[in-house]
């Protein structure tokens, strides 16, 4: 929590002499605790916050660092959240968003230290559409582009499942054919302004796919490794999008900017 602090534990300097180290919401929850301790045993087993090992957690580290490299990878998740948030004016983001930008220099770190977030910017720049990256299990980047047929989101899914399972880029996975009516569906009887499909859709059209298709199969059952993998997209995504992501088990981001200024899902 960005309003956590640490502290010098009064408690365990009053009662052992010992400078020691505590959060500042242990410390002031301990007299609490203590309380509830002695009215249910008599006396409590702790003098403070220290006693109780809440500030333990540290011995249980046993590769600096790995954990160092996923706590920056963790703030510049959340900055991107709160940038998200300010976009949406939640209240209290803007002072987040301040929070984080401190801490990002405290840390040495930018939005490049996520390898995404320049991988996805790029393929925006270079095809003037919306554009989407996630880093594979090895360390890979993938890119997807938006196109009439696939959102970027859709798109990079795709990539992933192919480079996963080692199946040739160029081939389609599912067809023209297979896509266009059910984006005939979601226009014209649907009420969808939105012609492209989503995540949630081309995995839905790649199952049907992999019934008669080897390749579709192949790819289809590549997607438990793509738990814990990064991704993220150069435009706010629509919740369906998002969900599958987290569905997935995947780690999203995306910049602080809609598409159009006329939203549609």
């Amino acid at each position: 929590d960005l309003n956590d602090v640490n502290m010098i534990d009064p408690f365990h300097l009053d009662a052992y002499g010992e400078t020691t180290v505590n959060y500042n919401r242990d410390i002031e929850i301990f007299p609490v605790l203590n309380a509830i301790f002695e009215q249910i045993l008599g006396s409590s087993p702790y003098k403070s916050p220290t006693d109780m090992g809440v500030n333990m957690a540290g011995n249980c580290i046993v590769d600096d660092e790995v954990c160092r490299k996923a706590s920056k990878q963790e703030i510049i998740r959340r900055y991107y959240q709160a940038l998200y948030d300010q976009k949406k004016d939640v209240i209290g983001s803007k002072e987040t968003v301040y929070k984080l930008e401190l801490l990002m220099k405290q840390a040495s770190i930018t939005s490049e230290d996520r390898k995404v977030i320049p991988a996805a910017m790029m393929r925006q720049e270079n095809t003037g559409h919306p554009a989407a990256a996630i880093q594979l299990p090895d360390g890979q980047i993938v890119t997807g582009k938006t196109s009439d047929l696939l959102g970027a989101s859709a798109a990079v899914l795709l990539n992933a499942l192919k480079t996963l399972g080692g199946i040739d880029h160029n081939l389609h996975l599912v067809s023209r054919a297979a896509i266009e009516p059910i984006q005939a569906l979601k226009t014209n009887y649907l009420g969808s302004r939105n012609p492209r499909l989503h995540t949630d859709e081309i995995l839905i059209a790649l199952s049907i796919s992999a019934a008669s298709d080897s390749n579709a199969k192949l790819a289809l059952a590549q997607l438990p490794k793509l738990k814990e993998c990064e991704v993220h997209s150069t435009v706010i995504l629509s919740s369906v999008d998002e969900k599958t992501f987290r569905r997935l088990g995947m780690h999203l981001t995306n910049e602080p900017a809609y598409e159009t200024d006329s939203i549609y899902h």
